[in-house]
């Protein structure tokens, strides 16, 4: 994959780029003459512009885009970048969501691929725009970290979008508990900077992210999370448009932490192969699954890192009736 460029890959681990992402609009078909969609929002300028026939309308789309920066702003304080485009390319004859796919080099700009067919309903449970822009707020790192870029938009997306009231609470933990196994590591697996699979790139570096989001706050006694270390990364100026080693980023972060989290965590995984228990976890932060059904237990040894992590930083003080 070229430096700088990041593919959207399906929750469920099939191929990388869908079989729908894969058709593209086929040769000779016309544009839709509409005008592009300008937004200004988190302090950015978001253009988007449709390259070819879409059902959907203008404000369809613009709901959805605005939904997924709206989200993306709340995580990390503002949008990550002062200008990003978007080109909308709708694949002929077909419905639903596509792929997309995102470069840091000519400016932050997306590649999302929809169907011509798709409706107002399945952009409102999209989440694949909000992934590609979380894409923006990290520094552009070489292939053997590509892990940190997808495993942190992996992360970081499902939290974004409950934020915005756009994805039950609820169902964040429900996503990390079914899918975190993913990313351990397997038989003739090494760290993660030696690792490139699908599981451990995008749900190993997802594991990495929890881990260190648990570590932080309890290293800090519940005053400083990873969203604070990802913001302190973004404030020094650390987002896709720079090129930045994973060293540099981590040690920006842990010293607006004011404990080495990140780096000392990097360092446990980055050449070893390491398993966490993650059903130690799980009992500690209070998710519980029983017969197929979550609970929260509220008085797990963690379960007020649960609760933070799952709330936004403008309401922390409400955090109590939080999952």
């Amino acid at each position: 994959m070229p430096k700088g460029m990041h593919v959207m890959a399906s929750r469920t681990g099939l191929a990388i780029a869908g079989l729908i992402g894969a058709l593209g609009a086929p040769a000779g078909a016309a544009p839709a003459a509409r005008r592009p969609i300008v937004l200004h929002i988190g302090g950015a300028e978001i253009t988007a512009e449709v390259k070819g026939k879409l059902d959907l309308t203008t404000a369809e789309l613009t709901t959805w885009i605005s939904t997924a920066a709206s989200a993306v702003t709340a995580y990390f304080g503002k949008f990550p970048v002062d200008r990003y485009r978007i080109a909308i390319e709708p694949i002929a004859g077909e419905g639903g969501i596509g792929n997309g796919t995102t470069w840091s080099y000519g400016g932050a700009h997306t590649r999302m691929r929809i169907g011509e067919h798709a409706t107002a309903a399945q952009l409102s449970h999209d989440w694949v725009m909000t992934h590609e822009m979380v894409h923006t707020a990290f520094p552009d790192q070489e292939d053997a970290h590509h892990w940190i870029e997808e495993g942190s938009a992996t992360y970081i997306e499902p939290l974004a979008r409950s934020w915005a009231n756009n994805y039950p609470p609820g169902q964040v933990w429900a996503d990390l508990y079914d899918n975190l196994p993913k990313g351990l590591p397997r038989a003739g697996d090494h760290g993660l900077d030696h690792t490139a699979t699908w599981g451990r790139t995008y749900w190993g570096g997802a594991l990495f992210c929890l881990l260190a989001d648990v570590e932080i706050r309890e290293r800090t006694h519940g005053q400083r999370g990873l969203i604070d270390a990802m913001r302190a990364i973004l404030a020094a100026g650390g987002n896709s448009q720079v090129d930045w080693p994973i060293d540099r980023a981590f040690a920006i972060a842990d010293k607006a932490l004011g404990v080495p989290a990140l780096t000392d965590l990097y360092k446990r995984l980055k050449d070893t192969p390491v398993t966490p228990d993650l059903d130690a976890l799980w009992r500690d932060l209070g998710v519980i699954v029983r017969d197929g059904k979550m609970t929260f237990d509220d008085a797990a040894p963690k379960a007020a890192i649960r609760k933070a992590i799952s709330t936004p930083p403008a309401t922390a003080a409400a955090s109590s009736s939080k999952p």
